[in-house]
């Protein structure tokens, strides 16, 4: 047992130490991880055992890891970049796998051992790649869209080699082909089982988990449902990692998207860390040392080869030759689901060894090269004579993860949607994070931008760009939730400014200490003193910020009457079932009220108004009587729970309870 621990401890300490090395030189954590394998392994150092309980928890780690990247696959992304996706894509990892195929059998390998070591080639780091881009602030240029684009095929390829390598070990070269048929015909059903359970019940299964409000309970069934998709594909004799990817694909269009990516990563990336040292250990240190210059000469013919290629086929797509250049450069290199691949490789003995230790460090040192061919661009295609003083094209648009110069509420309740409503008119750009998720799919219905989550977590800080905003706003009262969150912030970023709001002024010593620029007691008129501190600190003229705060008083606080009440308990037990509230209602296909006026519906006899029609990615405030209602129009109605409920049944159906509301 004190073996054990010993070997334990020095493992980690080891990785510590090499992570907090290689971030510092600015080298990604896997190539740290890949070292401390080797320093662990029998050709280093040797004091790690090579234990069955490791390989099993590293195989964790890549179960974990394709959960994730299901997570971030979006099909409305995947079909709006279709021709990127789809059609450069394909291409590209088609005939890199061919040619590479043709150059290692002219050098006398098997067609096995050749389409196994091509496959890996064609594939690129997707983590290194969107870091990069992130921090040059090129994600949305054209070249980098192009490289995305590769990037999402590189790993739905990913998939179906999964389930080919062990086959391809298993079946005979006369069964291979059957078998691979049926292999892809198990999966298939796999997908239409994961694919039915991910539409209609882990949504509502997270549902009643996220209305608990227990962090625990949300990791806890985040991990279970990674580890029972798993088990149902292996089941069927496919890999866990399949399942795992499935069941985050099915995950990933939902409003817990961010919560769940949160919650999985401490898990991932620490199992990750351990199967990238399951890998490092395999590598034969003298073999590399007496191959050293045959591998520098496989890593330049990959970088030209590969570079070639695409290039090639992006101009046979249309593309610009310098975008088709960029893209190129961005993605030449072999990627962390090469290494996930060749440990699957050797593991069924696709590759001897040799091959193996060949190949771990062809894709270390093209990890390592590519953030600075990257820097490097510019540069790199002036001497070509491709394009004279080329330089990155500026991003357009924006998303969430763009943000800049903008406002973060953390609860979207009542005092929330009070301060987004205010920010809105003054095109203040303004993203929310909210706990209750009736709340977060009623606002996102009405095209708010508000994301589900804990407002602590350090994925969620960044999804929302916490860095680069102006203001970030607290808008739930209780004191030691607000600590954590405060305290999440600052270990980001000391530069935001932090308004928080209380009930009154006990805390306002500690929270200042903790740097809090401004807590704003509750009182009668909490809501509109914080919406002038909001617009202040937004850079409003404060003669506009009184006027603003006096009409709201000369209408009688109309915008105080009106919010997304999660559930109807919670409603009841604030108001009474007195207050007004608001609900985001979208017209189907065959609803009631399509193709009828506002007016026709009569809402204002059932005592519900309209206060907003979305239409085609547009918000029409206050609209018009006669406006005409369409499929896919999104109604924003307020009035009492009760009248509410029943207004949308007969929008929907019809039916209106014998008129009575």
């Amino acid at each position: 047992m004190q073996s054990i621990f010993a070997q334990v401890f020095a493992l980690l300490l080891c990785a510590v130490i090499l992570v907090w090395s290689f971030k510092r030189v600015g080298l990604p954590p896997i190539l740290a991880y890949l070292l401390t394998g080797v320093i662990a392994g029998s050709h280093g150092i040797g004091w790690m055992s090579d234990s069955q309980e490791i390989h099993f928890m590293a195989e964790l780690g890549i179960v974990f890891l394709l959960f994730s990247l299901g997570l971030e696959f979006s099909v409305p992304k995947l079909m709006a970049m279709r021709n990127v996706v789809f059609g450069l894509g394909s291409l590209q990892v088609i005939v890199t796998t061919i040619i590479g195929m043709l150059v290692l059998r002219f050098m006398q390998y098997e067609w096995v051992g050749a389409f196994v070591i091509a496959s890996l080639i064609a594939l690129s780091s997707t983590a290194v790649v969107v870091k990069l881009l992130k921090e040059l602030g090129m994600l949305n240029t054209r070249h980098g869209q192009l490289g995305i684009g590769m990037l999402l095929f590189q790993d739905i390829a990913v998939v179906p080699l999964l389930i080919a390598f062990p086959l391809i070990s298993s079946a005979s070269n006369s069964e291979l082909a059957s078998a691979l048929l049926f292999a892809f015909a198990k999966g298939a059903v796999v997908c239409l089982v994961l694919w039915a359970i991910g539409k209609w019940l882990l949504p509502r299964i997270f549902n009643e988990i996220a209305l608990v409000r227990t962090d625990e309970l949300f990791v806890l069934s985040t991990l279970v449902v990674a580890l029972c998709a798993g088990s149902l594909t292996y089941a069927f004799g496919l890999s866990m990692a399949l399942g795992a990817f499935l069941a985050g694909m099915m995950l990933g269009e939902s409003q817990y998207r961010h919560q769940l990516e949160a919650e999985i990563r401490p898990f991932r990336d620490i199992l990750m860390g351990l199967f990238f040292v399951t890998v490092g250990m395999q590598l034969n240190i003298p073999y590399v040392l007496d191959q050293f210059i045959y591998i520098v000469a496989a890593l330049a013919a990959v970088l030209v080869i590969k570079v070639l290629i695409i290039v090639g086929v992006a101009q046979l797509m249309g593309e610009r030759k310098k975008d088709a250049w960029g893209a190129g450069i961005l993605i030449w290199q072999m990627g962390e689901f090469g290494f996930v691949l060749l440990a699957l490789a050797s593991k069924h003995q696709l590759l001897d060894q040799n091959a193996v230790s060949f190949l771990i460090t062809l894709g270390v040192l093209s990890m390592a090269l590519t953030p600075y061919l990257i820097s490097k661009t510019a540069h790199i295609l002036n001497i070509l004579g491709i394009e004279k003083d080329w330089q990155p094209e500026a991003p357009s648009g924006y998303n969430a993860a763009d943000l800049k110069n903008h406002v973060v509420i953390f609860g979207y309740a009542r005092v929330g949607q009070t301060i987004a409503r205010f920010l809105r008119p003054e095109a203040i750009p303004y993203i929310a994070v909210e706990r209750n998720p009736q709340i977060v799919q009623d606002a996102q219905i009405a095209g708010e931008p508000v994301l589900f989550g804990h407002a602590a977590q350090k994925t969620l800080l960044k999804s929302v760009n916490i860095d680069k905003a102006r203001l970030v706003i607290i808008t739930f009262d209780d004191f030691e939730q607000t600590q954590v969150v405060v305290d999440a912030i600052r270990r980001r970023t000391h530069e935001v400014k932090i308004l928080v709001r209380m009930k009154d002024d006990s805390y306002m010593e500690q929270l200042k200490a903790m740097g809090v620029a401004e807590v704003v007691p509750e009182t009668l008129e909490a809501s509109l003193m914080l919406v002038s501190h909001v617009l202040y600190m937004s850079g409003v003229p404060m003669r506009r910020i009184f006027r603003r705060v006096s009409k709201e008083r000369e209408n009688r606080y109309p915008y105080l009457h009106g919010f997304f009440a999660g559930d109807s308990s919670d409603l009841h037990e604030v108001t009474g079932e007195r207050l007004e509230y608001l609900h985001a209602i979208a017209l189907p296909d065959h609803a009631f009220a399509v193709n009828k006026s506002i007016a026709e519906l009569e809402l204002k006899v059932k005592r519900v108004d309209v206060t907003a029609l979305r239409r085609d990615g547009e918000e029409i405030a206050q609209p018009d009587e006669q406006t005409i209602l369409r499929v896919n129009d999104v109604l924003l109605l307020k009035g009492k729970p009760r009248r509410v409920e029943r207004a949308e049944q007969f929008l929907l159906d019809g039916v209106c309870h014998n008129n009575v509301f």
